[in-house]
């Protein structure tokens, strides 16, 4: 064999072996998925003390009751730091105070992608679905938050809310009166068992507990008072329901 033909021969070998080696997708079949989010956001670029600290200040504005900027500096916080739960929560709830409830949700599941247990998202995504009118969600979301924390008080409540506008008393029920059992001494779990109780027809019942509500905070003495119900997870029908029932208990 000449040299002109082994070397064609060999560059033959070598461009069959570069297409082979091609078209064998080992690389995607072997990287992990914190391989791949590795690639997508190198750990290089995460500034957690300086995460900390937008918290803090994005925190502070949120108090002041400015959500623009607390918004604002949240999603400086995230950015610097995008798999701490933390973050993304305190992200997701200041726009759920902003009335940002699409954008929330990302938030919220952004959180739960990188920690799927994380219990304090589970709450607030299950707000978020609760007041956005995504009642399914909501349920199916607190109850994954009450399942890993069978004391949280905060899921058994807004399940009650959330049974009670899907007609489902007796779940209702059964979810307001956990809520009141874990923490007797917070009128809303009281007033969401009395509505549970109204909507199944016992108005004995939802009067008894309603007023139980009243003894731990007598501004539901008020019917304006009860607008407030809306900023506890209320719907307005919810709200004009209550409003029945405080009629019926002669206040």
């Amino acid at each position: 064999m000449g040299k002109v033909s082994g070397w064609i021969l060999c560059t033959a070998l070598v461009l069959v072996g570069c297409q082979r080696e091609a078209a064998v997708p080992w690389q995607a079949t072997m990287l992990s998925t914190e391989a791949l989010e590795n690639l997508a956001y190198p750990p290089f670029l995460v500034d957690a003390q300086a995460a900390a600290r937008y918290r803090q200040e994005g925190l502070a504005f949120r108090q002041q009751g400015d959500l623009a900027r607390a918004i604002a500096t949240l999603k400086i916080a995230a950015a610097l730091d995008p798999r701490n739960p933390e973050g993304q929560v305190l992200l997701g709830w200041t726009q759920h105070l902003a009335g940002f409830a699409a954008p929330a949700v990302d938030a919220l599941q952004t959180a739960l992608a990188h920690s799927p247990e994380h219990v304090p998202a589970l709450n607030a995504l299950g707000i978020v679905y609760l007041v956005d009118g995504q009642l399914e969600a909501a349920v199916e979301t607190h109850t994954r938050a009450a399942e890993l924390e069978p004391n949280n008080e905060i899921a058994h409540y807004n399940l009650s809310l959330a049974y009670q506008r899907l007609g489902q008393t007796e779940q209702a029920i059964a979810a307001a009166q956990i809520a009141t059992e874990l923490e007797p001494s917070n009128p809303h779990p009281w007033v969401a068992l009395a509505l549970a109780h109204w909507s199944a027809g016992d108005a004995t019942e939802a009067t008894a507990n309603y007023r139980q509500a009243l003894s731990l905070d007598g501004r539901y003495n008020s019917r304006d008072y009860l607008d407030h119900l809306e900023q506890a997870g209320f719907s307005q029908e919810q709200i004009e329901a209550t409003a029945e029932i405080r009629q019926t208990a002669g206040l």
